[in-house]
């Protein structure tokens, strides 16, 4: 099982570096990151700023993080199984001695890996904070923790909407539509005013679950809902290759 796991991750794993896309991806992020670290950088110079504002602010407390990070995961996984679609090797992987399970976890773990090389970069500007005021390694750890939970969530789902169709941009619709419903159901439970429902809609919010690790507070919850939903989603990509599979 491990071999063919590993030939697929291989792969799909060089397919990124060999796309001109995903070069676009890393200019655009880094790009976005800088700003919004400028920004913060200029908030920290202000003697009226809080203390830990700008870490906070970095690790999910702006709306900019969610903007770039709700359409990168659209654009890492759109190609995943729609480009085998489209390009009708599907058909050839799918009669191969591979799993349908190997398939999913095989391309899922390469944009998993390439996802975290983007953020790998952002470390230099934890390392410019720390050289000019005291930081706390806690609230480092725990935000880069919150952005792994919630990056291989979003990547899940972005797999998952790649199995609806054999064109790319039909799937990052899919994958935008159904990240932003999750980052929006959360939000209901400012509207709703049953107890039950509001406290389910507030245990599903992704901006209070990212400022939570912000601040340097690991909460069991968030690492449980966002590994329930991950594997959920990866189980019905993989159930939906299997269907195609017997046809």
């Amino acid at each position: 099982m491990i071999r063919p796991f590993t030939a697929i991750y291989k792969r799909e794993l060089m397919s990124y570096f060999y796309s001109p896309l995903a070069y676009v991806i890393l200019a655009a992020f880094l790009l976005l990151n800088g700003g919004i670290f400028f920004l913060i950088m200029t908030i920290l110079n202000q003697p009226q700023a809080p203390y830990g504002a700008v870490l906070k602010a970095f690790f999910g407390g702006t709306l900019y993080y969610w903007m770039y990070v709700l359409f990168i995961a659209p654009l890492l996984t759109m190609r995943l199984i729609s480009e085998e679609k489209r390009s009708g090797t599907i058909e050839a992987l799918m009669t191969s001695p591979v799993s349908e399970t190997q398939v999913v976890l095989g391309k899922y773990f390469a944009a998993l890996t390439f996802y975290a090389f983007l953020w790998l970069f952002t470390a230099i500007y934890v390392v410019i904070v720390a050289s000019t005021s005291h930081v706390d390694l806690m609230p480092i750890l725990t935000g880069y923790l919150g952005i792994l939970v919630h990056g291989a969530l979003f990547l899940s789902a972005g797999l998952l909407a790649s199995t609806f169709s054999k064109n790319q941009i039909v799937a990052f619709i899919w994958a935008f539509a159904l990240l932003m419903g999750l980052f929006t159901l959360g939000f209901l439970y400012q509207i709703v005013a049953d107890p039950t429902a509001k406290s389910i809609f507030e245990y599903a919010t992704l901006w209070e679950q990212m400022d939570a690790f912000g601040k340097g507070i690991l909460d069991t919850r968030p690492l449980v809902y966002g590994l329930s939903l991950n594997v959920f989603f990866l189980y019905l990509a993989t159930q939906i290759l299997r269907l195609r599979r017997w046809r």
